[in-house]
């Protein structure tokens, strides 16, 4: 009988135990596994991100300006990942849909502006560079040896939003050379302003390369568009990593690019070879690269990065 009492004590206590962590929410009977809940935003922004900056293909510029910015912003318990321009927007994006905090290497023209609530951190100490420009680059001698190519490539000029009426359009599933041909068809007064009085030649050939960034593809394939429709070239395009484009132009393997990030994206690649090059000058202004968040998230600075303990 008086085990059985014992027995019967023992047993209410450990309902009571149970009703006690039923009846109070805050209380955790078991551990919670990692990652099984979202971030807090009581915790250090670092903490919320693993202390982890998403990053595009390990040779573009602008993990180089970055690896910078995260030295010069004192960034040291932080690590940049390196992926691709394809798996960047898709990290971004998981994030977005739910509500978490993430930190990308970001750029404009870019679909992803048109598409999320995005803001660049502010860069105080001016690592990424203000006034970045889209450059035309040619090898050497291109000028002489094709001229009605050479005529129209310096000629070139179109504004972000321009680009971003065919990225758009893209990104909506349609073929990068079937959207340029769309705008083209819809842009006849552009397409003359960069060809009117130039002479169309008759099966020669010229190589463009180009970054896999969602800005070059289409700029090049429109730039492939017009010497091919308008001037009568065959095109070839070949795409490559930032590194070999260079060379590739440089070595005369190529002819063109319209993909040349200066002053800052592309400085050590422009530093090297610059010497084996034609700057045929800006085709684009008003870009822009950084680190870029999405709007709730409550940072406004790089500097926020080692210091703010607000988050998403």
């Amino acid at each position: 009988m008086v085990k059985y009492r014992k027995r019967m004590m023992f047993g209410c206590i450990v309902l009571m135990l149970i009703l006690l962590t039923a009846c109070n929410p805050e209380r955790q009977p078991f551990p919670s596994l990692p990652g099984s809940s979202k971030s807090s935003a009581s915790e250090p922004i670092g903490e919320q991100l693993n202390y982890q900056i998403t990053g595009v293909e390990p040779a573009a510029g602008q993990m180089q300006t970055t690896r910078k910015a995260m030295e010069q912003y004192g960034l040291s318990d932080w690590s940049l990942l390196s992926s691709s321009s394809a798996a960047m927007p898709a990290a971004l994006e998981r994030a977005i849909n739910t509500q978490q905090p993430i930190v990308v290497t970001g750029w404009t023209p870019h679909w992803m502006f048109n598409k999320y609530d995005l803001k660049y951190l502010d860069d105080p100490k001016n690592i990424f560079g203000s006034g970045e420009e889209i450059h035309t680059v040619t090898r050497k001698n291109l000028k002489q040896d094709e001229p009605s190519a050479y005529a129209f490539l310096d000629r070139f000029f179109w504004t972000p939003e321009e680009m971003q009426e065919i990225m758009v359009t893209v990104q909506d599933g349609a073929d990068p050379a079937d959207a340029v041909k769309q705008w083209a068809d819809a842009h006849p007064d552009r397409i003359k302003e960069w060809t009117d009085g130039i002479k169309p030649v008759s099966g020669k050939t010229i190589k463009l390369s180009y970054p896999a960034w969602d800005s070059e593809i289409v700029s090049t394939n429109l730039i492939a568009y017009i010497l091919k429709e308008k001037l009568g070239y065959n095109v070839s395009m070949m795409q490559v990593e930032v590194g070999p484009m260079y060379v590739g132009l440089a070595n005369g393997d190529t002819d063109a690019i319209v993909a040349a990030w200066l002053p800052t994206t592309h400085v050590e690649y422009w530093k090297q070879y610059k010497a084996k090059l034609d700057d045929l000058g800006p085709n684009m202004k008003g870009v822009r690269i950084g680190l870029v968040v999405p709007a709730y998230m409550n940072i406004d600075s790089i500097e926020d990065l080692a210091t703010s303990s607000s988050g998403s």
